[in-house]
Formats: C-alpha cells, structure tokens, sequence
C-alpha cells in the first residue's frame, strides 16, 4: 500500500514549538493521520527563529501580501522577521516538494500557518499566514486543523 505524505503543523502533534514553547495538540489530527506518512513542520523554526520567541504579527496585510512584499511581519517588540517568515515558508515548501506532499494540515490563526484567520496588527482577522499562502500558491491542499481550507484562493490567480 502506497500511503501519501502529508506536511502537518508539529505544534498539533504535541511538539512544543510555539512561540511560547508550548503546543497546541490535536488529538483529531494524530488520529486521521497515525495509519499514514506525515512530516512535522514548524516554519518559524525552519525559518531560523527560536522557541520560545516573542509573539508575531503581520502588518500591512496577510500572507498573500507579505509573500509580495506589501506587507511585514514584525515582533512583539516591533523587530522586522519578515525575512525568516518567508525563510520558513520556503523550507517548508521545500520539504513538501522532496517527499512530493500535496496537502498540509497547518495550525489556524498563526502567522505562519493560519488557513481562515491569522494575527495581525489589530488581532486576530480573516486572512492566512505566509506559509499557508506559498504552499497553495504551488499546488498544495492546505488545510486548518478543523479541516477548513484556506481563505481567498481568488487571490493566488492572476496576483502574482
């Protein structure tokens, strides 16, 4: 049996990670893929950042927008990360194309990897995070832990 690879936020899975060095652990995630191939993935830390880290925000706009420079990522303490945000998406892209993953199930409401929403300068609002942009912008099926795909696929066509 040929199982398919899927990437998958390795906050979900209980890995502590986040920016707090927490986790934010999804039994329904583990129980859908344990029978299957899946890699953990945490951009901010594939994108050189520490755990813990200081809380991020995207300023100027959403994934999509940072992914054409419109916009920014900034720290807490208003230090500019974009660079290691587009850093982490791209290595997690990378990832993605050499074990030839077409989905992703990534953690909503991160900068990172938010699918219907992430944190932005005024809190939490309707967009997605960078990581989450690029991999749908190469083809991949993201989607949120509530198996929510990605917000404002129109904004991929034509806007590059």
């Amino acid at each position: 049996m040929k199982y398919e690879t899927t990437l998958v936020s390795a906050c979900l899975l209980g890995v502590s990670c986040r920016h707090d060095g927490g986790h934010a652990y999804c039994p329904e995630v583990f129980d859908e893929l344990w029978r299957s191939h899946f890699i953990p993935v945490c951009p901010e830390q594939l994108g050189g950042l520490p755990t813990p880290r200081s809380p991020a925000n995207m300023e100027g706009g959403d994934g999509w927008d940072v992914l054409r420079s419109r916009a920014r990522v900034l720290n807490k303490e208003g230090e500019d990360i974009t660079a290691s945000f587009l850093k982490g998406a791209q290595e997690t892209l990378r990832i993605a194309q050499l074990v030839k993953a077409r989905k992703a199930i990534l953690k909503d409401h991160s900068p990172s990897c938010g699918c219907q929403a992430s944190y932005r300068e005024t809190g939490l609002v309707k967009g997605v995070g960078v990581t989450a942009a690029l991999l749908v912008e190469n083809g991949l099926e993201v989607t949120s832990e509530e198996g929510e795909p990605v917000i404002c696929l129109e904004r991929i066509k034509g806007n590059k």
